[in-house]
């Protein structure tokens, strides 16, 4: 059988979003729910820079163990007035301690818990169609009312 190397990766940008604090309809069939409210933000890399439209969601699981899947949907606005659909899904775990300190809206470095995602991006502009072709992942950290995210394209 063939190996291949692991795929390298390339910064595409930082993400910064605003939240609100969370709406908590409980604990449903699917798990216990949260949603968020993205107020903005903004973006920025080498490649493409520029804001978030205010009204995304994030509509979050919990799991029993705590474990958060996030399903995020925003909308980005580059400098150069193209529109960029990204939704991600991801997940933020670790252990009870350190998940109880993220919900107290403590700050706590990124070393003590998981916290990644795959974005998707969809836009009909030509500038930007390479994002409708490619891979990315994610790295981030929740802030008290904010989430900030580095970007790489998987190559």
């Amino acid at each position: 059988m063939e190996h291949f190397e692991a795929p390298n990766l390339e910064f595409l940008f930082d993400l910064e979003l605003f939240v609100e604090s969370p709406h908590l309809p409980g604990k449903t069939p699917i798990g216990n729910r949260r949603v968020i409210r993205v107020t903005g933000g903004s973006f920025e890399g080498e490649q493409l820079k520029g804001v978030v439209v205010p009204g995304g969601d994030d509509w979050i699981t919990v799991r029993e163990d705590g474990t958060i899947i996030q399903d995020v949907r925003i909308l980005l606005q580059t400098n150069d007035d193209e529109l960029i659909l990204m939704t991600y899904r991801g997940i933020r775990t670790g252990p009870k301690e350190v998940l109880d300190r993220l919900d107290a809206n403590e700050e706590v470095d990124i070393s003590e818990y998981y916290f990644s995602t795959q974005p998707v991006f969809e836009t009909s502009s030509k500038k930007y169609d390479w994002l409708n072709k490619r891979i990315f992942v994610s790295r981030g950290k929740r802030l008290e009312g904010k989430v900030n995210y580095s970007i790489y394209e998987v190559n």
